[in-house]
């Protein structure tokens, strides 16, 4: 039973008493400089394996251009040497992929190959970055300027004067593993390269990058190479090319790369329709876009570090998906033939088992024309290569990661009204998805443990078992798969219900269910099961067996379809609320919550995701943990967990905590500092908890939200004034502690009012969000 009014608001004196920060306290000062660009740092996450890149893109480009310092996934703030600027790099992936086609301007003879060898110094001290634009001086004395379009990158370097100004397009080295690579030169200003390579967490199919490389005026020399072998005058060769300029006179080269995953005549297309201009065009450009995107959420109120958390988080989500089909339409199937995309952009890259708890949400309420293409796009994976990705890369399959996390994105897709006219081919997928098993002939593995989990209601652990292709076997995280495809199930069950499918939703409804089947009453935690279906691996739910990245503790959480009905599994409200507390190490965070964040949850480096009974807030498993208190009777727990967790997110290199995984990281910061957060990801939930901010205005694209506006405000919101004491929508009181999409369509102000001490705000049981069925 929840407890009385008495005991809670005894328990809020013992919370107001502690300061529980959730934001600075600080005056509403606004931005004073006309640019929300100049509040994002594209270095945040660059230091202690947040993966981001530092260099130039446009929202969801093709193309990011950005140093190499040796880093498996490019760039690491504590290295002081570049390698080159390549064209693809993924923000904040945990494998080594894309680093395609690193240039580095050298003067002098040419005289190395490898990129290590000739890499080139740099300080700290003379780099800069910004949305689309990166800058650094070189300790050769060459200062390098990078920008970018959707499918071009383009260079500026000034040279000292010399008449052996040298730019080195090296194809044969990569993030990734090449296969195999060709140079061109085509005449006296370009550079053609094909680069087929395969790589990622574990070898993928291979793919091909073709790239065109137009200078703004003529070489006066040039050469390939082959292995160590430089041939000056050669036009043609499998490892890199140089070309050379005399910058005597004048020391500025200019040169533009396109991209194309297509052809080599679909990167000359690129070049034709997005080059040509000069490089402070495109970064002007590039900018303007930027604070386009940016500006459909402005923010007030909240210290300045805050305000530079926030928008640089805002600017990771909007790095991915990538659009994958060049100018004509037409991009690369997951079958390797050639299709054209009608009346859509086509993207790529998915990192789905991240992206779909918060990522795809916020991009379908603050980019819906884009999120609408992405997921068309996934549909167009399913209907041109035989079945949905599980984490796709250009494309290629990779089935990194595991459990089925494709249902939930397009089912987010769906509820959010951006599947309209495609809806029953995206079911057909989804149900295919969720029945079967791909075929042999597919790279894929889709639901790889589906027979035993429909004969047998969960999947089994097998220790053991061989990868049946590349990538993770659903088989060695039986434990988590199994809730990973009930959540799955759940929320194909409302998609069916929607489209009057209606025994299909019956079924997948009491599929939902079969989390309970790895419950063990023994240690009152979920538990692998072998394939005999006895439970196995340590009774310690600390140890990580069967678990993907976690452990029972951290996955305890994962059954958003059915909060009460797992909390009765574990004994009831006040059970669970006290493994909650433990968990979160309350009592600790009551004390000091930056610390308790910092050296308690945070307990090793951005991969040690087993051994632990504490929130891991680095990592996807344990994203909606926070908001389970919204359905147990304490919502003002949640706003101390999240508000406490958003410390982790800083303004400096380490200012990310784990892997920025596609922006999920970065969405959820997003979404919690606003108050606003899916806490059913592929329904229509959104939890409520105290903003960070005394204001946020969202613009919204009508066609999609009817609404085309939505300010939240929550006056005085402050480290020793967070706690909700009313929330109304559009003037009428809102006691429940979710919102859906639909209310959202239409809504034009949410308002929390804010205290220092926690009320009896959605603490009935009618508050709680809604059980799937």
């Amino acid at each position: 039973m929840r407890g009385t009014r008495r005991t809670r608001l005894c328990l809020a004196g013992v919370m107001a008493a502690s300061a529980l920060i959730a934001t600075p306290a600080a005056p509403a000062a606004e931005r004073t400089d006309g640019h929300l660009t100049d509040l994002v740092n594209p270095f945040i996450g660059s230091q202690d394996e947040g993966n981001t890149f530092p260099g130039a893109a446009v929202p969801f480009g093709m193309v990011q251009l950005s140093p190499d310092t040796g880093h498996m996934t490019g760039y690491d703030y504590t290295q002081n040497r570049i390698r080159g600027f390549s064209l693809v790099h993924l923000s904040g992936v945990g494998c080594r992929l894309g680093g395609d086609l690193p240039v580095l301007p050298t003067t002098g003879d040419v005289t190395q190959t490898d990129y290590a060898k000739y890499a080139a110094g740099f300080s700290h001290q003379d780099e800069t970055a910004s949305p689309g634009y990166y800058r650094v001086g070189l300790a050769s004395g060459i200062r390098a300027e990078l920008t970018a379009t959707a499918r071009t990158g383009v260079q500026r370097y000034t040279f000292p004067a010399t008449d052996k100004a040298n730019v080195l397009l090296n194809a044969a080295q990569s993030l990734h593993k090449t296969v195999s690579t060709s140079v061109e030169i085509l005449d006296d200003h370009t550079v053609r390269t094909s680069i087929t390579g395969h790589g990622f967490c574990r070898d993928t199919g291979p793919y091909t990058v073709h790239t065109i490389t137009r200078f703004s005026r003529p070489f006066t020399a040039y050469g390939t190479w082959n292995g160590q072998t430089v041939t000056p005058g050669s036009r043609t060769g499998p490892g890199g090319a140089y070309v050379r300029f005399d910058t005597t006179k004048d020391r500025t080269v200019e040169a533009t790369t396109a991209l194309s995953y297509v052809d080599a005549a679909g990167a000359a297309g690129n070049l034709r329709a997005e080059g040509g201009r000069s490089f402070d065009a495109v970064r002007e450009r590039a900018r303007e876009e930027w604070e386009k995107r940016l500006a459909g959420v402005q923010v007030h109120g909240g210290a300045s570090t805050l305000r530079r958390t926030f928008y640089s988080s805002l600017y990771r989500s909007f790095l991915a998906p990538n659009i994958g089909g060049d100018t004509d339409g037409r991009y690369l199937g997951w079958d390797r033939r050639v299709h054209h995309a009608d009346g859509f952009t086509y993207y790529q890259n998915w990192s789905l088992w991240d992206t779909y708890r918060t990522q795809a949400q916020l991009l379908a309420l603050l980019a819906p024309t884009e999120a609408r293409d992405m997921a068309r796009s996934v549909v167009a994976i399913d209907e041109d290569g035989g079945w949905l990705p599980k984490w796709g890369y250009g494309p290629v399959e990779t089935n990194i990661m595991s459990g089925d996390p494709v249902t939930p994105f397009l089912t987010t897709a769906y509820q959010m009204g951006l599947l309209k006219g495609f809806e029953e081919r995206a079911y057909r997928a989804l149900k295919k998805n969720a029945d079967g098993i791909p075929p042999a002939g597919l790279p894929g593995i889709g639901r790889e443990a589906n027979a035993e989990y429909l004969a047998r209601g969960f999947a089994p652990f097998v220790q053991d078992r061989p990868y049946a292709k590349m990538g993770d076997s659903d088989y060695h995280h039986g434990a988590s798969v199994t809730l990973e495809y009930a959540l799955a199930d759940a929320m194909l069950a409302q998609m069916a219900r929607g489209l009057g499918h209606g025994a299909d939703a019956a079924r997948y409804a009491a599929r939902a269910q079969n989390y309970r089947n790895i419950f063990d009453p023994a240690t009152g935690f979920f538990r692998a099961r072998d394939a005999s279906g006895a439970f196995t691996g340590s009774a310690d739910p600390t140890r990580g067996t069967g678990f993907h990245e976690g452990t029972a503790w951290q996955y305890q959480w994962l059954v958003p379809q059915d909060v009460p009905g797992m909390v009765r599994l574990i004994g009831g409200e006040r059970a669970a609320n006290e493994r909650l507390d433990s968990f979160f190490a309350y009592d600790k965070l009551v004390a000091d919550p930056a610390k308790t964040a910092r050296e308690v949850w945070v307990h090793g480096d951005a991969y040690a995701y087993y051994n632990a009974d504490k929130y891991n807030p680095m990592n996807e498993p344990d994203l909606i943990a926070p908001y389970t208190y919204l359905a147990t009777g304490q919502p003002w727990k949640t706003t101390d967990v999240v508000h406490a967790a958003l410390t982790l997110f800083t303004d400096g290199p380490a200012g990310i905590t784990g892997n920025d995984d596609l922006g999920t990281m970065s969405a959820w910061n997003v979404l919690s500092s606003i108050g606003l957060f899916p806490i059913q990801p592929g329904y229509d939930t959104w939890g409520l908890s105290t903003p960070v901010f005394d204001r946020v205005d969202i613009a919204l694209d009508r066609r999609y939200w009817p609404g085309g506006h939505l300010t939240i405000t929550a006056p005085g919101t402050s480290a020793t004034h967070r706690y909700i004491q009313s929330v109304h929508t559009d003037g009428t009181p809102q006691g429940r502690t979710y919102l859906t999409t639909r209310a959202l369509r239409t809504l034009g102000s949410l308002t929390f009012t804010v205290g220092p001490r926690p009320s009896e705000w959605g603490t009935s049981p009618e508050a709680a969000q809604p059980v799937l069925k």
